[in-house]
């Protein structure tokens, strides 16, 4: 609560342009009180989660986050950035690395050090996974290489086919985790039961979510015209800016997954980074895909070469990952080392 009403204090200051020429001070500011809006957004998403149990609630925190992905994405294709066109496919590109590597190496790597073993179903990983491979090549890989438009661009046929195709895909994904199969994405073990909030608990905590959202949304774009400044006149790789994005939009859910893992419950922890990735796919794009249409903006999807066998390899290593249905240390290092080489290219390619 106070890192949300720090929050609404510095925006309100640097509205009066009360910072003057001391932005560093604001950037200070605004960093710490964001990073305590997102960390108080994870606290009232798990009570609701608790509440309504999983996977829902893994879908409402999935959902939250791409409220914020697609926020940051508008409003920097908006600001007339040199990087516009390509930070929707910079973002979702950084959010498939930071998840499948990132996310999911230190959760493994940290139930494996706790437990040895941990168990999860293969059947829900592997459908998750397998809906992620799709729409991360028909989005990021394919336009490279069709001919209609020279690449690594969509035609807006193309574009629009596309985004309806993900959407019924993501659809039919979550009719079968919550409908037909939910049972594939619940924890083997769940352990003793815990008494589970109120309604009015959860109902109050529905309300900070949004509010504290909301205030991630207005500092992170604050936030970022500084941010993209900074990465310029420092001279370094502009698709830095995305890869700054997904981590913002990717802290509460990546802290979650984690407290899920040290409690034991990898499949949860599966469940919020597989359902953040996908929901960064199968939502985000379709829903800037409308909006470069409506506009008249273009957005570039197709990967570059390197990033496209960086891809490949974390979708080739997650398959073999998540085919046992048990983890250990030894694939959350794997997945590490991929996320550090992730980061050491995006900063120096």
């Amino acid at each position: 609560m106070i890192a949300m009403v720090g929050a609404i204090l510095v925006l309100a200051a640097h509205a009066l342009d009360l910072f003057g020429e001391t932005s560093g001070l604001f950037v200070a500011l605004a960093g710490l009180f964001l990073i305590g809006s997102v960390f108080a957004a994870v606290e009232h998403a798990e009570v609701i989660s608790h509440r309504i149990g999983e996977p829902f609630g893994s879908i409402v925190l999935a959902a939250a986050v791409t409220v914020i992905e697609v926020s940051l994405i508008v409003s920097i294709m908006l600001s007339g950035a040199a990087e516009g066109s390509e930070i929707a496919r910079d973002t979702v590109f950084a959010t498939v690395m930071i998840v499948l590597n990132g996310v999911v190496g230190i959760c493994l790597l940290a139930g494996g050090l706790l437990y040895r073993e941990q168990e999860f179903h293969n059947t829900g990983a592997a459908a998750a996974l397998a809906v992620l491979g799709t729409l991360t090549t028909l989005t990021l890989i394919l336009p490279n290489f069709t001919t209609s438009v020279p690449g690594p661009f969509y035609s807006p046929l193309q574009l629009g086919f596309v985004a309806i195709v993900s959407l019924i895909l993501y659809g039919l994904f979550l009719f079968v985790q919550t409908v037909r199969h939910r049972d594939y994405f619940l924890d083997v073990d769940t352990g003793p039961a815990t008494e589970k909030p109120s309604n009015r608990a959860a109902a109050f905590s529905a309300l900070m979510l949004l509010v504290a959202l909301l205030i991630v949304i207005l500092v992170a774009e604050d936030l970022t015209p500084t941010i993209s400044s900074a990465v310029a006149s420092a001279g370094l790789n502009p698709q830095l800016i995305g890869v700054l994005v997904a981590a913002v939009v990717l802290l509460p859910e990546g802290t979650t997954a984690f407290r899920a893992a040290r409690a034991n419950k990898v499949q949860r922890s599966l469940n919020l980074a597989l359902g953040s990735a996908l929901a960064s796919i199968g939502l985000s794009i379709p829903t800037i895909a409308i909006i470069s249409m409506l506009l008249g903006k273009p957005i570039t999807l197709g990967l570059e070469g390197d990033h496209v066998v960086q891809i490949v390899l974390t979708l080739l290593i997650s398959t073999i990952t998540l085919a046992t249905g048990r983890t250990t240390i030894l694939q959350g290092g794997v997945h590490l080392v991929i996320f550090a080489v992730f980061v050491f290219i995006a900063a120096a390619p």
